[in-house]
């Protein structure tokens, strides 16, 4: 099992799937599943990718919890979840980092988020850590956070959505020295891991556009699963790559052919993907009981 594959957990391909699928009109693609996903469905769905049953109601559970996903029923009165508010602004966040990210200019800036959290609250010193790690930020120095200016709408809802932005100043502007601003890059940020999650991603799924290139018709169950686990491994890429501007990267750069690739695997697959979920949430569900 490669490192990509074994990412796809339970809790990340409910995830995945309610970006993709699970947000009806608003979502990002065509003809997302209307309303709230029965159960059974949800446990039909992802036994396409090899998920078991308890495995299913363990993850929607865990979900809810975090406040995630909240029980909704089905307008025939079946057990369903649907996503709660603070879950759409993620995914909508997500949309503009995984499907719409501008290409960065050296021109743009960059943003600085430096912070100071008490002592006897340094548990939220961790959380900042961790959260600006994951929004793409690097480490210029211990306390200050950096990352490329367009990120800074994001940096911002994501602090303010965590109540972290009290602890928090964020700056932009650009970089006067002393070394070159490319040299600086290799020591924010460790451009060899992430040059190999590109890579990793290649590896799991340039093979199958291969396949798909070569194929007639576009089966939706096929689709489904191809889509949703290109989508899975995909969406964590642009968190880790903040998207720097190209004369900062090396020139063997696998980024710009790993997004290419995902791109035509999700204009590919992504409608027949969708009119499989719709089918498999349609129609009547016998599971009445919550997780």
């Amino acid at each position: 099992m490669s490192d990509q594959q074994a990412q796809h957990t339970p809790r990340s391909l409910i995830v995945t799937f309610y970006g993709a699928y699970g947000r009806g009109a608003a979502g990002t693609g065509p003809g997302g599943v209307p309303g709230p996903v029965p159960v059974a469905a949800l446990i039909r769905l992802l036994g396409v990718l090899g998920v078991d049953p308890p495995s299913v109601r363990s993850a929607v559970s865990r979900l809810k919890r975090r406040g995630l996903l909240v029980a909704e029923r089905t307008a025939a009165g079946a057990a369903a979840y649907g996503l709660s508010d603070a879950a759409r602004q993620l995914l909508e966040d997500g949309d503009r980092r995984i499907f719409g990210r501008p290409a960065a200019r050296l021109s743009d800036g960059w943003v600085l988020a430096v912070f100071s959290v008490p002592e006897d609250e340094r548990h939220k010193r961790h959380l900042l850590r961790s959260r600006l790690s994951r929004l793409g930020f690097g480490t210029a120095a211990p306390g200050v956070w950096i990352a490329p200016a367009h990120l800074y709408e994001e940096t911002r809802h994501t602090l303010e959505r965590l109540e972290l932005g009290g602890y928090v100043d964020l700056f932009t502007g650009t970089h006067a020295g002393f070394a070159p601003t490319a040299q600086a890059v290799a020591r924010w940020w460790d451009l060899d891991a992430i040059a190999a999650r590109h890579r990793a991603f290649l590896a799991d799924h340039e093979p199958v556009l291969a396949r798909w290139a070569r194929r007639r018709s576009v089966p939706p169950e096929a689709a489904y699963r191809d889509h949703l686990l290109a989508l899975d491994a995909w969406r964590r890429l642009p968190y880790a790559d903040p998207g720097l501007p190209s004369p900062l990267l090396p020139e063997d750069w696998p980024g710009g052919r790993a997004a290419e690739v995902f791109g035509r695997l999700d204009a590919k697959l992504r409608a027949a993907g969708a009119r499989y979920a719709r089918e498999a949430t349609a129609g009547p569900h016998r599971t009445q009981g919550t997780v």
